[in-house]
C-alpha cells in the first residue's frame, strides 16, 4: 500500500481527497454524506473476516454441543457458527436448552435459530456480568459450552472461572486477515481503522508499510495501542469529547484539513 512523506510533528493538516474505511460497506452511513459534502471518494474495504472452523477439526475437540444444557452466546458469529456446526453434526438441541446472550441484540439474531422462549434465553445489556444473577441461580446445575474464535473471549473466560462455572470453550470459527494485495500499488490520504486485528490485517499483507503521508483515523482504545506500538502517528481519534464518533471526528478534521 502505497503513501507520500513524514511528519513527526504537529499536525498540519493537508488536504484529504481519498478515504480507505477498514470495514464492509454498509446500506446507509454517514460517511454517504461526509463524501458528498467534500467531494471526496471513501472506499470500504474489510481488512478481516471469520472462516469456519470444520466439522472435522471440531470432533478432535471430543465435545458434542448437545452434551450441554446451557450455551453462552458472545456476537451473532458465535450464534451461527454453533447451529452450523450442530447442523453438519446433525445434533438436535434439546428444547430445554438455556442460552445466555451478553446483549439483546444477539438474542434477536437467537431467534432466527431456535423457537424463543423468554425462560430460556438470558439477556445482559452488554457484558457478561450483566448476566451475573442467572448464572448464580443456574450454575450448580448447568454445563455451560462457550462458543468462540481462535481469539478466544478473555473477559467471558475470566467470569467464569472467577464464578466457578462448570463450562468448555468451545473454538468454532477464526476472525483471520483478508488478502489486501490488490492494494498494494493504490494511495489513500487516510485509512480508518476501528480494531487492534485490521491494524494486525495491514501487517500481514504489507510488512514494510511506511506511514509517509498517509493520515491515519483511530477508533477505540485497544485499536490505538495497536498503532502506538507500531511506532505510527495518530492523526484522527474516535472517540472523543468533540467526537463521540468516527464520523464526527473525521468531520472536524476535513473542517480544517479542506477547508475552501
Amino acid at each position: 500500500m502505497a503513501s507520500g512523506a513524514n511528519p513527526k510533528t504537529k499536525e498540519t493538516y493537508s488536504r484529504i481527497d481519498t478515504i480507505l474505511i477498514s470495514q464492509p460497506k454498509p446500506e446507509r452511513s454517514p460517511y454517504f454524506d461526509i463524501e458528498k459534502k467534500w467531494g471526496i471518494k471513501i472506499d470500504w474495504r474489510p481488512f478481516i473476516h471469520v472462516e469456519p472452523v470444520t466439522e472435522k477439526e471440531f470432533r478432535k475437540n471430543r465435545l458434542r454441543p448437545d452434551e450441554f444444557s446451557a450455551i453462552i452466546f458472545t456476537s451473532k458469529n458465535s450464534i451461527e457458527h454453533f447451529f452450523r456446526m450442530c447442523e453438519e453434526m446433525r445434533v438436535k438441541m434439546s428444547q430445554q436448552t438455556k442460552y445466555y446472550c451478553l446483549s439483546e441484540a444477539i438474542a434477536n439474531y437467537l431467534q432466527k435459530f431456535i423457537v424463543y422462549r423468554k425462560r430460556k434465553v438470558f439477556v445482559g445489556v452488554r457484558r457478561i456480568q450483566d448476566l451475573e444473577a442467572s448464572f448464580d441461580k443456574h450454575k450448580e446445575n448447568e454445563k455451560f459450552l462457550l462458543p468462540c474464535s481462535n481469539l478466544g473471549a478473555k473477559d467471558v473466560v475470566a467470569f467464569l472461572d472467577e464464578k466457578e462455572i462448570n463450562y468448555k470453550e468451545a473454538m468454532m470459527y477464526r476472525t483471520v486477515s483478508s488478502d489486501l494485495s490488490d492494494l498494494k500499488d493504490i494511495t489513500y490520504d487516510c485509512l480508518v481503522f476501528f480494531s487492534p486485528l485490521g491494524i494486525q490485517s495491514l501487517y500481514d499483507n504489507f510488512p514494510d508499510f511506511k506511514q509517509n503521508n498517509t493520515r491515519l483515523a483511530i477508533y477505540g482504545n485497544s485499536t490505538k495501542k495497536a498503532v502506538e506500538e507500531k511506532g505510527l502517528n495518530i492523526n484522527i481519534m474516535a472517540p472523543a469529547p468533540q467526537a463521540p464518533s468516527m464520523s464526527m471526528a473525521l468531520t472536524n478534521y476535513l473542517n480544517k484539513s479542506n477547508k475552501k
